[in-house]
């Protein structure tokens, strides 16, 4: 081979990583989104008159830095 074939050998070789590479991303995106809305959903299911599970105040559960001793 010579060396233009050598290079449209690599890059197609490099096409075809980066669309690779595009199709992974897009589907961890999707992943994401799918995992986000059925989080909101189901939030939104357990908040619908359930007032009761809902804390009145804006604290932190636990304290934000260790009691000293």
């Amino acid at each position: 081979m010579n060396a233009y074939e050598l290079q449209q050998a690599r890059s197609a070789e490099l096409l075809r990583q980066a669309e690779h590479e595009r199709l992974a991303r897009e589907a961890v995106r999707t992943g994401r989104a799918a995992r986000r809305d059925a989080a909101e959903r189901a939030t939104a299911e357990r908040s619908d008159g359930d007032a009761e599970n809902e804390p009145h105040t804006p604290r932190l559960r636990r304290l934000r830095f260790a009691r000293p001793s």
